[in-house]
């Protein structure tokens, strides 16, 4: 019972002045603003993160094309507002939408099970990409479908969509930062009440054998469709609220592979399969971002960016985890523990016996 009061007591001393410092960052003003996008980006990673946490870490789903449902949150805000429609309700509105594209290729891909699930999702995520790309083209050249375009654009191809700026563009991006927040608590709650609810025992029922699952009564389509419809509304509104913070967006953008990637890594990194771990994998996954993947090397004759291979050391950071800790920062901090607990009880016994 002590051992839990002192965790209990170690969080609130810990998570009361981060929470704080993180409701404080619009007003302190430093860097210009640097800390407050940042912020902004840490709370929408962990978004998503947790989002994909619920089809891939439940329900052992992997999807690699995840960036379909925050593209299409992004594109169905942008469309929606240039036609006039107030940004703010469309935000719900861009949730539903990949809500529900969600569901029409769920239902035939979910029935595919393992690699082929998650190759199925990567050519699902390319055909919306290349469709978003071309499709001013494609309705231009139909006389039924002229009518949707504006000014002979709907989703602006390769060139992308631009919202206006607003008049106070620093309040604008305050309310943003504390919207994402209250979005990124919110998708906490859901990914907490999923794992601790009968959903959740049927999601980890599937993970586990889904050929058990369905002998005990589990109706594994019906859970793994509800658990990816769920998870791209998380995502779907991460996009919506994107493309409103930056004001433009693009194909490749939101729809491009390594955003997939990056949902699929985060929670990997942190402890898949758990609630803390997508947090504590969006975090690094920010810091490695903005700190490591910005920075130059400089070998003599030979100078190296980075940032032109990202997915190099992504790629080579998932090989690393799955090899040596699967159950990612979290293992790692179990098997500190482990180490440390064992250390004190030698100490203790080397005491005693003095």
């Amino acid at each position: 019972m002590r051992v839990k009061e002192m965790s209990r007591s170690w969080k609130l001393w810990v998570g009361g002045p981060v929470l704080a410092f993180l409701v404080l960052i619009p007003f302190l003003e430093l860097q210009g603003g640097y800390l407050q996008t940042l912020g902004f980006l840490t709370f929408l990673y962990i978004t998503m993160s947790t989002a994909w946490n619920i089809l891939g870490g439940y329900a052992g789903q992997t999807s690699f094309g995840h960036a379909t449902f925050y593209g299409l949150g992004a594109y169905t805000t942008c469309i929606l507002t240039l036609r006039g429609i107030p940004a703010l309700l469309t935000i719900p509105v861009a949730g539903m939408i990949a809500s529900l594209y969600g569901l029409l290729w769920g239902y035939p891909c979910l029935r595919l099970r393992g690699q082929y699930f998650a190759i199925a999702t990567i050519g699902v995520g390319e055909a919306t990409r290349l469709l978003m790309l071309n499709l001013d083209d494609l309705i231009k050249n139909n006389s039924l479908l002229k009518g949707f375009l504006q000014k002979g654009v709907l989703t602006g191809g390769a060139t992308g969509l631009m919202l206006p700026t607003p008049p106070d563009i620093q309040a604008y991006a305050t309310a943003f930062y504390y919207g994402v927040m209250g979005l990124m608590f919110f998708a906490l709650f859901v990914s907490w009440r999923v794992k601790n609810g009968k959903f959740g025992l049927g999601l980890f029922a599937i993970n586990m054998d889904m050929d058990a699952a369905e002998t005990v009564g589990v109706n594994t389509t019906r859970y793994k469709i509800l658990a990816l419809m769920l998870s791209a509304f998380l995502v779907g509104i991460s996009g919506s609220i994107y493309a409103q913070y930056v004001f433009y967006i693009d194909p490749q953008t939101v729809f491009g592979f390594p955003m997939s990637i990056a949902m699929v890594l985060m929670p990997i990194i942190g402890g898949i399969g758990t609630l803390i771990g997508p947090v504590l994998g969006a975090v690094f996954y920010i810091v490695v971002q903005d700190r490591i993947l910005t920075a130059n090397l400089n070998l003599g004759l030979i100078k190296l960016s980075l940032s032109s291979l990202h997915l190099l050391v992504y790629g080579g950071l998932l090989v690393l985890i799955i090899l040596f800790e699967p159950k990612g920062l979290l293992g790692v901090h179990h098997r500190f523990n482990i180490w440390w607990n064992k250390r004190k009880r030698r100490s203790l016994a080397a005491t005693e016996k003095a």
